[in-house]
């Protein structure tokens, strides 16, 4: 299995190409934008969780991980429903971030059962 530092940069370079493909108009902008904004903070609040100075910074940093996950799940499922698009594609994403969510809840419970 491939390591979450890589999976969550891949995810975000993922997002963003997604967004690439998508028209420029003013409607899709903003929400391309936030979905290309969380996404990237997935993988870079990811990265500062290894290097948390202790558990319960540790636990933080994953919270904002699963926040900004969930989020981006979120754009994710409006582009799904409004875009004639890509469906394949965001289907593959929502799966991948679903996949991610996961494995950071999991981890956010084990750090906390180690930490009493």
């Amino acid at each position: 299995m491939q390591d979450l530092k890589s999976r969550t940069k891949r995810f975000a370079a993922d997002c963003w190409r997604l967004c690439a493909k998508i028209p420029r108009s003013r409607e899709y902008d903003t929400w391309v934008r936030q979905l290309i904004r969380c996404s990237g903070s997935v993988g870079a609040n990811y990265r500062a969780s290894q290097r948390a100075k202790s558990t319960a910074d540790f636990i933080y940093k994953l919270k904002v991980v699963e926040e900004e996950t969930d989020e981006s799940m979120y754009w994710l499922e409006l582009f799904l429903e409004i875009s004639d698009n890509h469906h394949e594609e965001i289907e593959r994403l929502r799966k991948e971030g679903g996949e991610l969510l996961a494995i950071t809840v999991s981890s956010i419970k084990t750090a906390r059962k180690n930490q009493k």
